[in-house]
């Protein structure tokens, strides 16, 4: 695909509320937005309006797999680590930050033939690092014809 064959814009914003610390699947929202854009072929620009939750493609079919993430960014970047002094919202606040750039903020989709171009055991999560529970501001943008 050309740049002049780029002649569709669409954008969505979505609130999620969170419970803390959690992944929460964007899958249907996601969806709906590339079919309500009426795009068949192009791009789905993902972003997180936020620095300590995160945006992730990852496996959708053992709930363990995201388990087994947590308990290692547990052990990668612990709340309360005496190395952060940055504690402003208590001892998770600097822990989801680095959470947050380690794992980021925005994904990029391939769309084809008006849906997400997702592999067979993918999802879209949005991954809250807060214990407690936030409201997380998501943007998407859809480029295409």
């Amino acid at each position: 695909m050309t740049a002049s064959a780029m002649n569709r814009i669409a954008s969505v914003q979505f609130e999620v509320r969170t419970q803390g610390r959690d992944w929460i699947a964007l899958d249907d929202r996601l969806r709906g937005a590339v079919a309500h854009s009426g795009v068949r072929e192009g791009f789905a620009q993902v972003f997180a309006h936020h620095t300590s939750c995160s945006l992730l493609i990852g496996e959708n079919a053992d709930p363990e797999v995201r388990r087994d993430l947590e308990r290692f960014f547990a052990r990668l970047v612990p709340d309360g680590d005496p190395l952060f002094r940055h504690a402003a919202e208590g001892p998770d606040d600097m822990p989801a930050h680095v959470r947050s750039i380690l794992a980021g903020v925005s994904v990029g989709i391939p769309v084809r033939d008006g849906a997400l171009a997702l592999g067979t055991w993918q999802g879209v999560y949005l991954w809250e690092h807060r214990a407690r529970p936030h409201t997380r501001r998501i943007s998407v943008t859809i480029l295409g014809h």
